[in-house]
């Protein structure tokens, strides 16, 4: 049994319930601003749990292309090394 993908679905659930408690406590309306733009009213649960929706879309976007990124640094790396321990003696 693999314990990483039931520990990340863990992580989630918890996050998930902590935004579902936070939103019903603040169920106050709230307007978001940006520079000159300005939303509709919407209470600020909701804005917590787009937020965090957003957030976690983001990042398992964004995670292939750092593992891209890793990969052509470790064998960038890995050439290095093997410039490093050559053998002069022979």
């Amino acid at each position: 049994m693999k314990i990483a993908p039931f520990l990340t679905s863990l992580v989630v659930a918890v996050w998930v319930i902590a935004i579902a408690i936070i939103s019903v406590q603040n169920a106050t309306p709230v307007s978001l601003k940006f520079l000159t733009f300005q939303s509709i009213q919407i209470p600020m649960g909701l804005v917590l749990a787009f937020s965090a929706g957003i957030g976690l879309i983001g990042m398992a976007l964004l995670q292939p292309l750092w593992g891209l990124a890793s990969f052509g640094q470790r064998n960038s790396r890995l050439e290095d090394d093997a410039e490093f321990f050559v053998d002069e003696d022979f």
